[in-house]
């Protein structure tokens, strides 16, 4: 009997070591729950760079969700692409006292393109670990491997005022000739570690309360304290190129863009036919514009080197139809025809889109417009629209930094900003 004894209590121990408590919500400190409608508990963002071609992000959150408001925080969306491979994505739910109630399946991962346009290689997996019982933790982690190094991803401290934080840290690991750029807001120095063959670059946090946001007020980026990072030496695809500076960056995008003028003969005579009697710039690229908003359309196609090149002038010239960047080219490639010099323009479109950080050159753009010179002045294009005026870009793009590509690299330029006289509708 007491060897029975002996075997049935190793084996509750084994239980409940098995069962072992994670994340109880007794432990969160009570200041960090008030006000509160969720906690994070967790919350690790690592990235590493490898070499000029080849990155890894891994992603650790665990929080703890009070009450409805903060449902959509059991929620995890993993982005991917032919450049992007997800290694692992994992989730777990735990109850109020810290319990594993369910873990992830494999075949409750959702996979589906995360593109509403017309044709796109990104792709998405996604979970749902959402509870009808609060409280109750949600924890999740995932690890991509990327053929590229191009981008570094930013890190605030949080997003929502009413989630509060207990641990959460940020680092950036990287060879020692790869050392990256950072920027920071509100945010003080990061230690740095000496690793074998690499150095990282560690931001720590621990019980955090965040400020309250006020409602229409400015962006997160000047509130929330933040960091910016992103490599000087990078590679896409085959293409390798310097982001310390604007015009570095422009002289990368310019690789991106060479040789996807060309026009068929019959396109470039079509071209100069409808100019011939056309005496000013401004003529020939109204003329031009108008040409184009009648024989193409917008549909959005974003295939290869993350949606960064163009489709070559010829095909939008047969088919008729392309998105920002091969419109953006292909009115380019025509005003080239007849002598007019314009220039690819990348810029951030949107009403509310975030201000352009000047001071530190990253890829900040969603879209493509076109700059003509014009003596004193400049002439915009939005190529996207078949209704626009010529020359007229709106509250889209207007009033904003945009990087030009002119022939020696990239230069900050600054878009129209319409008057009081100039901006308002009549009836």
């Amino acid at each position: 009997m007491k060897n029975l004894s002996a075997i049935f209590f190793l084996m509750i121990t084994v239980l409940a070591q098995a069962g072992d408590p994670k994340f109880p919500v007794s432990s969160i400190p009570e200041d960090l729950k008030t006000g509160m409608y969720g906690v994070i508990r967790e919350h690790e963002v690592r990235f590493e760079i490898n070499s000029i071609s080849s990155s890894t992000f891994y992603y650790h959150m665990v929080i703890t969700i009070l009450n409805a408001n903060a449902k959509n925080q059991a929620k995890e969306v993993v982005g991917y692409d032919k450049l992007r491979t997800i290694k692992s994505f994992t989730g777990v739910v735990y109850d109020a006292m810290g319990v594993v109630i369910k873990k992830l399946k494999q075949s409750e991962i959702y996979d589906h393109s995360n593109f509403d346009g017309l044709f796109s290689d990104n792709r998405s997996k996604s979970a749902d670990l959402t509870q009808g019982t609060y409280p109750y933790t949600v924890e999740y982690e995932y690890e991509v491997e990327q053929k590229y190094l191009y981008s570094l991803p930013d890190f605030f401290l949080y997003y929502d005022d009413e989630i509060s934080i207990q641990k959460s840290s940020y680092t950036i690991a990287y060879p020692l000739g790869l050392k990256p750029r950072y920027r920071l807001y509100k945010m003080q120095e990061p230690k740095v570690l000496k690793l074998a063959t690499k150095e990282a670059l560690v931001w720590s946090f621990e019980n955090i309360k965040p400020e309250k946001f006020e409602k229409l007020g400015p962006s997160l980026q000047k509130i929330v304290p933040n960091i910016s990072a992103a490599p000087i030496e990078f590679e896409f695809e085959g293409y390798v190129g310097k982001m310390d500076t604007w015009e570095n960056f422009g002289k990368w995008n310019n690789q991106l863009n060479a040789g996807r003028d060309r026009l068929p003969e019959a396109a470039k005579q079509n071209a100069l036919r409808l100019t011939k009697d056309a005496k000013t710039t401004e003529e020939k690229a109204r003329i031009l514009y108008e040409y184009l908003q009648n024989k193409t359309r917008y549909v959005s196609i974003q295939l290869g080197i993350g949606g960064l090149q163009p489709f070559e002038a010829k095909v939008v010239d047969e088919t008729g139809y392309g998105d920002c960047k091969a419109l953006s080219n292909y009115m380019v490639a025509l005003l080239k025809v007849v002598g007019v010099k314009a220039y690819y323009t990348t810029i951030m479109g949107g009403e509310d889109a975030e201000e352009f950080d000047r001071g530190f050159p990253t890829d900040q753009s969603n879209h493509i417009i076109v700059a003509v010179p014009n003596q004193k002045d400049t002439l915009w294009l939005e190529c996207t629209s078949q209704t626009n005026p010529f020359g007229y870009l709106g509250t889209f793009t207007g009033d904003r930094y945009g990087l030009m590509l002119t022939e020696s690299g990239g230069k900050l330029v600054k878009t129209i900003t319409y008057s009081a006289e100039e901006n308002f509708k009549s009836r």
